[in-house]
């Protein structure tokens, strides 16, 4: 049974400030469509220019993530976006008026419990899930991170961090699927060390922290004057817990940090543009980390999509035209007659196969040792199948010539060796006129392109 995608039914607003700019904000998430996905709208800018979740408008991933299109920005994305993960919301508009999503407590458990009061919409399409197929990799050997995305029909994530601290330590977080976001997950807090809380007030950053939204680890001897300069900051006196963090508020976990880690990726792989089925492990992930994994995912969706785009063909099939049919319309001949039959011919594109064999008289002097099809007779073979198109047009083929005047954009993917069957298919990209022709040509083995390129032709009269 398919699963529905589904949005909220009405309208919520929640204010705030954000952490790092301070300022007051106000966001409304709103229902949205099908397959609309999560988008921010900046209604204090002009023209209410929208900003998508996608991991190709990140531009800062420094202290948070941060998203730009149409020259307006967002800021902090991550904890509204793992609660609309978690909850299986598919499609929302977020109206705000400001830079950055609102901090609140510094977890997602506020969003989750006021979008939970709401309540949601089921809607007529199917949920687009992207199911990961084959495992998917992300490693940064400089920063000891790697995350692996496998197959897994389900969502569990799996999440280690080591800052090499004697007060943090190693920790692990996971889920195994994710309706155990909102128990588990939601709750845990962002949380930062004792030198980056100073170095991020020095660089007026956190103007929006209280120390009532994030777990500050001590990794490091603090005197007094230190604890007294961060209660004039924050106007609240701490010390140091027992724990190793400044006793400002109390850990919801032992491995809170952990759970939280875990909590911003599911956030930022909310940029992927769709709902996930895998298993995710990470060890050490950071917001540019997993923003880059996104794009991986996103790119093995774009080579998925290609895959499914190419057309399969019977080889064994009664042929069009086979090759004393083919002959009798180019005037090729062996040895260079490229082309062994044509699969399907309409008036805007053609197909054609050419069978490679050790047999062929020019590997006699092409690599002979190592037998390699040349990729100037692969675009000859395209050029001759766009030929059959060309002259298609006129009654008598027999009579005309196909002359090539412009090859553009040729590019070659990979080797083609004896025992290979190239099927090349050359596809009209405008309407012929006056004889002349513009096509797309590509060549495949199985999934695999072998060369494409664009070809201009023309057809003469020679008899």
């Amino acid at each position: 049974m398919n699963t529905k995608q589904r949005t909220i039914k009405s309208e919520l607003t929640i204010s705030g400030v954000g952490l790092h700019t301070g300022k007051s904000v106000t966001l409304t998430i709103k229902p949205a469509p099908e397959n609309h996905w999560f988008k921010f709208r900046r209604v204090d800018l002009e023209g209410q220019p929208v900003v998508s979740v996608d991991a190709d408008n990140v531009t800062d991933t420094s202290r948070g993530t941060t998203i730009s299109e149409n020259g307006a920005s967002v800021s902090t994305i991550e904890h509204l976006m793992a609660a609309l993960i978690g909850l299986q919301i598919d499609n929302v508009l977020i109206d705000l008026d400001g830079p950055e999503v609102p901090i609140l407590d510094g977890s997602s458990t506020i969003f989750l419990q006021k979008l939970k009061e709401i309540g949601f919409v089921d809607q007529d399409a199917d949920r687009d899930f992207y199911e990961i197929k084959e495992n998917i990799h992300y490693v940064d050997g400089d920063r000891k991170v790697e995350i692996v995305g496998m197959p897994l029909d389900g969502y569990r994530l799996t999440c280690m961090i080591d800052f090499n601290s004697p007060v943090l330590g190693s920790q692990h977080a996971s889920i195994s699927q994710i309706d155990e976001f909102e128990k588990e997950i939601s709750s845990s807090r962002t949380f930062c060390f004792l030198h980056e809380l100073e170095a991020l007030v020095n660089n007026n950053l956190i103007k929006g922290g209280d120390l009532s939204n994030a777990i500050v680890i001590v990794d490091k001897e603090v005197s007094t004057e230190e604890l007294d300069k961060l209660q004039d900051l924050f106007n609240k006196k701490v010390t140091v817990a027992d724990e190793g963090i400044l006793d400002n508020i109390q850990l919801r976990y032992q491995n809170e940090p952990a759970r939280h880690k875990l909590l911003d990726m599911i956030g930022d792989l909310a940029l992927v543009g769709r709902p996930l089925k895998g298993h995710i492990m990470a060890a050490r992930p950071g917001h540019a980390a997993n923003v880059s994994f996104a794009k991986r995912i996103k790119n093995q969706i774009k080579r998925d999509k290609a895959k499914k785009k190419i057309n399969t063909y019977d080889i064994h099939a009664a042929p069009v035209y086979d090759t004393v049919q083919i002959m009798n319309i180019l005037p090729h001949r062996q040895p260079f007659l490229m082309i062994d039959k044509i699969l399907e011919l309409s008036e805007t594109h053609v197909v054609g196969l050419k069978n490679v064999t050790v047999n062929e008289d020019l590997f006699m002097g092409h690599f002979p040792g190592t037998p390699i099809f040349p990729g100037v007779l692969r675009i000859e073979g395209m050029a001759q199948t766009g030929g059959i198109l060309v002259l298609n047009t006129v009654p008598d083929p027999e009579n005309w010539l196909t002359l090539f005047l412009k090859i553009e954009s040729a590019r070659f993917k990979n080797q083609v060796v004896p025992g290979d069957t190239i099927i090349y298919s050359c596809e009209l990209m405008e309407p012929i006129r006056r004889g002349i022709a513009r096509m797309k040509g590509v060549g495949m083995v199985g999934e695999k392109i072998v060369c494409e390129a664009e070809l201009m032709a023309q057809i003469i009269k020679v008899k």
